[in-house]
């Protein structure tokens, strides 16, 4: 079956779903609003959001300069007496525990988006976003840490299976969302990406470390879903899906809403979206294995070049192509790049 006719078929079932059950928006009662929280986690401080959401030579040049400067970097970014999340909990806590959905907006406040409730308490999923967490917000400052943030404090109040917490986004935060996924892999296990995507291999965003990679590989759903209508973000979804299966990433599902355009996911989407997130993981096979033998020969062909021009003397060429294997390669590059680096200077 065509996958176009796949995700209308899913689409439809969700959609039939929610009728035949008759639940209204408020059916898992409202959601909180103003919600203040209180404790701050080792893996939201700025020097974490450095070494994960960096590439390793961009991390190098803000320790550089801050050595130079004899400043330091603030241990938390974000005042959380400051700051204000709306969530939802649903009513029934599933015997294995809830699932969470980590909510990255374009907008400023902070909401539960129209017709979601039914479709959270159906699965079990309890929601939380940020205020002020919008696309004029700082990136490191404020949402990646605020994504942050509100994962570990709803995993501190409730009881959460820690193997179906995700992070999503739309469209502006949907992009916020995929940086936070493959940064963070040993938090979130799944990503729903609605209405916004990027290549990897570009610097932004940047490849992880090895082994942040190799569990991202492994461990992450993600989960493309975008308007018919919405054309580029259409096709920004399929640079990013081929991107993803460069980087042997193949645990991907993309659905498109029929009739929609630029606009966040209906009740009906998001159900069908829910459910390919909580869907079993395929094992790793000898096709992630190959894909990652292919990865590292590119990787080391790149370096015997760059030590090639180092040898030759021609080291503004080597810096150049060094620069680029760290936009490429990110985190996968490290520590050979810094040691080239070092040697360059």
């Amino acid at each position: 079956m065509p996958a176009a006719r796949i995700t209308t078929v899913r689409l439809l079932a969700a959609a039939v779903w929610l009728a035949m059950a008759g639940i209204r928006a408020a059916a898992g009662g409202a959601p909180q609003t103003d919600v203040v929280f209180s404790d701050y986690a080792p893996l939201s401080s700025s020097g974490e959001l450095v070494r994960r959401l960096l590439s390793p030579l961009a991390a190098a040049q803000v320790q550089a300069a801050l050595a130079r400067s004899a400043e330091r970097l603030v241990e938390q970014s974000v005042d959380l007496a400051a700051e204000r999340f709306v969530l939802y909990v649903p009513e029934q806590v599933p015997p294995a525990g809830y699932a969470l959905l980590v909510f990255i907006p374009p907008w400023q406040d902070a909401r539960l988006p129209s017709g979601w409730a039914p479709v959270l308490e159906r699965y079990g999923v309890v929601y939380v976003s940020a205020a002020r967490s919008g696309n004029d917000e700082n990136v490191m400052g404020r949402r990646e840490p605020l994504a942050l943030l509100a994962a570990f404090n709803v995993m501190q109040r409730y009881h959460v299976d820690p193997a179906r917490v995700y992070v999503g986004g739309f469209s502006g935060g949907s992009r916020i969302a995929l940086r936070v996924a493959l940064g963070y892999p040993d938090v979130f296990h799944g990503a729903l990406l609605n209405a916004g995507s990027d290549p990897l291999g570009t610097l932004v965003p940047p490849l992880p470390s090895r082994e942040l990679l190799q569990q991202f590989q492994e461990a992450t759903r993600l989960v493309l879903l975008t308007g018919e209508h919405d054309a580029t973000h259409l096709a920004m979804d399929a640079a990013s899906m081929q991107s993803l299966r460069r980087w042997c990433v193949f645990n991907l599902d993309a659905q498109v809403t029929p009739g929609a355009a630029h606009e966040i996911a209906g009740a009906a989407a998001l159900a069908g979206a829910l459910h390919e997130l909580q869907a079993p993981l395929a094992a790793a096979t000898g096709r992630l294995a190959s894909c990652r033998a292919d990865v590292e020969r590119e990787l080391a062909a790149s370096f015997r070049k760059v030590e090639s021009l180092r040898a030759a003397g021609n080291r503004d060429a080597a810096r150049k192509l060094l620069l680029e294997i760290d936009r490429r390669f990110g985190g996968l590059a490290a520590p050979r790049s810094l040691e080239l680096q070092s040697a360059l200077e």
